[in-house]
């Protein structure tokens, strides 16, 4: 597998630096180098860019900025991040605009090639996954991906218990497992990728499993030791799914 990558620095040594890297790695192809954001956003956006490498302090538009927009955009076969930079107090924002990896200057070769394969092993790892645009029909997906730290976890659906919404992240609870798993993501976006035949949100902070479900009562649902009150904008949903077994 070969990722089209681009290197964006705004000083020309470490600019330099990055691309004779890239050039010399057998899995990655440099389609173009850029001196700022500004300039690398018209290549993303009219080619495949699978890999960025991404200075932080720049003018005009700074990497976290860039990554912030390249985080917005529909879809999720948009290019990864990872950053370069001679600051390590960028750590925090850099997994929060879920960038790869995190490469502090001066870094050498080593260093770089264990980022660039975290970037090969995450396009390995989702690729086989996409489906297919001429798919017969859809089917149930076994497991999800959840992004912890940088590393993405592999979870099974029939493990999930529940899952509960913080301001910022979700709580993934499991059977058999003490403590959840933290990813940076939404309800909501979980709620999109997880199968409504098997998941269901029932508050503004929880979705359930409902083969997980041991009791309902009239407002609210038990799994194990946990009570969960179901929401007002929830309450028809749910009504309904129970109405078929009464």
């Amino acid at each position: 597998m070969i990722l089209n990558c681009i290197a964006v620095d705004d000083e020309p040594l470490a600019l330099g630096l990055v691309c004779s890297f890239i050039e010399q790695t057998p899995f990655l192809n440099l389609v173009g180098s850029f001196s700022s954001g500004v300039k690398a956003l018209t290549l993303i956006h009219e080619q495949q860019i699978d890999l960025i490498f991404l200075d932080i302090q720049m003018p005009d538009l700074t990497g976290i900025q860039l990554a912030r927009i390249l985080d917005r955009q529909p879809g999720s076969s948009g290019p990864r991040v990872i950053f370069t930079t001679a600051f390590n107090n960028f750590a925090l924002e850099g997994y929060k605009v879920d960038a790869l990896d995190y490469l502090l200057k001066p870094f050498n070769y080593e260093e770089f090639l264990i980022a660039a394969n975290k970037g090969r092993a995450y396009a390995e790892l989702v690729r086989p996954i996409q489906a297919p645009a001429s798919a017969p029909a859809e089917q149930e997906e076994e497991y999800i991906f959840l992004k912890v730290e940088y590393q993405l976890v592999k979870v099974a659906i029939k493990d999930i218990l529940y899952i509960e919404g913080l301001k910022d992240y979700v709580k993934v609870y499991l059977e058999e497992t003490e403590r959840p798993i933290l990813t940076l993501t939404s309800l909501k976006v979980l709620e999109q990728k997880l199968s409504s035949k098997i998941f269901m949100r029932v508050h503004r902070s929880y979705i359930v499993s409902l083969d997980k479900v041991n009791s309902v009562t009239k407002n609210s649902l038990h799994i194990g030791v946990l009570s969960i009150t179901v929401g007002d904008q929830y309450k028809e949903a749910f009504n309904s799914y129970l109405s078929r077994w009464m």
